[in-house]
């Protein structure tokens, strides 16, 4: 190496020390901002993944299912996934289900599950349906029509209000 570039070398590193001590870099609130940032994307990139995954989890499960249970079940995730898309698809005992900040909220339950003569939408306590001293949790569904699904919509609304 010749002496000219080693002193455009030490030139360089002289400066880059001097920029070193100039700036420190980031600020602690800074550097705290952004670990806390960090961490919000990872947790954002887990809850997209967990959301797809309980998507395709209990899409499995209704493809599973026989009709009419399988047209019910599919019209009840497409009502849950429009109308109240706060809440997560998950599967809760092999069933579509329905939670909200990890806690279950509502299912659907097919009639072949249990050889029952209808399917069943149930809620878990986690939901906002409370009446004074008695109220109903679980709704028979022979099937779907306009009347019915409005019916679900409103009371998966107030399930998570």
């Amino acid at each position: 190496m010749s002496q000219a570039e080693k002193n455009v070398t030490q030139e360089s590193a002289r400066g880059a020390e001097a920029i070193n001590k100039q700036s420190r870099g980031f600020s602690d609130q800074e550097r705290a901002a952004m670990k806390e940032r960090a961490k919000e994307r990872k947790a954002e990139e887990r809850a997209t993944r967990d959301r797809e995954a309980g998507e395709n989890d209990v899409l499995a499960k209704i493809a599973e299912m026989s009709e009419p249970d399988r047209a019910m079940a599919t019209r009840f995730h497409e009502l849950i996934k429009v109308s109240v898309p706060v809440l997560a698809p998950k599967t809760w005992y092999g069933m579509p289900a329905y939670a909200k900040d990890g806690k279950l909220v509502c299912f659907f339950q097919p009639a072949q599950k249990f050889k029952t003569r209808y399917a069943t939408i149930g809620f878990n306590d986690s939901a906002n349906l409370d009446e004074g001293s008695l109220w109903p949790v679980y709704f028979a569904l022979k099937e779907m029509n306009a009347e019915v699904e409005a019916k679900i919509v409103a009371l998966v609304k107030k399930a998570v209000s």
